[in-house]
């Protein structure tokens, strides 16, 4: 059994998500504001956490941004339709998705079932003896770390899957909906913007100097490549 906590300031949209999400099978948790969520994740085994952006004390952006700094289970945002900006920013400091409201219950089961399903792959739930090394950049697939100069590198699920694809053939070309289709597993529509902002994310971790990257390289026009050259 999967636990999920639900963290809006809107008790009804919490007891809704509540009644969806039990009826799953899943342990619901709640909270109404984003400390009230950080402290429940330290105490509690949780594996998704469903986040409003717009609550009071702490929003869900500030939140995220905290409980990166510890945690990589996914965590999807709640977000009305005029917060656009946030759900970028979001996805910037974080985190993996986010469902616009009012949202369709088949959707949030789908999506919650979608990143549960790559938190638990992420998670080595199957060995796989297999290192790939280029350069000063090391992503060991059995024990899901990466090290940069032999210094890990805290990879979200979805950050570390993108490195992986790349790694497994470098100097190859990926398109943002092969890379959409390939590491979240769904119909990639509207996925070049959702793709760039993990890219832009994964840089900033593994690249001296995200803004001249001697590794992960855009091939304009066309995609993304892990450049095997640059050694």
């Amino acid at each position: 059994m999967y636990n999920i906590l639900i963290c809006d300031d809107d008790k009804d949209i919490v007891n809704a998500l509540k009644i969806y999400l039990s009826a799953e099978g899943y342990q619901i948790f709640e909270a109404y504001n984003g400390i009230e969520a950080i402290n429940i994740v330290k105490e509690k085994d949780i594996q998704l956490i469903l986040l409003d952006i717009m609550m009071p004390q702490m929003d869900g952006i500030k939140a995220t941004s905290i409980l990166r700094e510890q945690f990589n289970i996914p965590i999807i945002f709640l977000s009305a339709k005029s917060e656009d900006s946030d759900k970028v920013l979001g996805l910037n400091i974080g985190a993996d998705d986010y469902i616009t409201k009012p949202f369709n219950p088949l959707e949030v089961i789908a999506r919650v079932k979608s990143q549960l399903r790559r938190y638990t792959n992420f998670g080595g739930q199957v060995k796989k003896e297999n290192k790939l090394v280029i350069g000063a950049i090391e992503l060991d697939d059995e024990t899901k770390s990466v090290t940069v100069d032999g210094e890990g590198v805290a990879l979200t699920p979805l950050e570390y899957n993108i490195l992986y694809l790349l790694m497994k053939s470098p100097g190859r070309v990926f398109s943002g909906v092969q890379i959409y289709e390939q590491v979240w597993n769904d119909p990639a529509l509207g996925s070049n913007a959702t793709v760039a902002v993990h890219i832009r994310h994964l840089r900033e971790k593994i690249e001296i100097d995200p803004a001249n990257p001697r590794y992960l390289k855009v091939v304009w026009g066309l995609g993304y490549k892990f450049d095997k050259g640059q050694e």
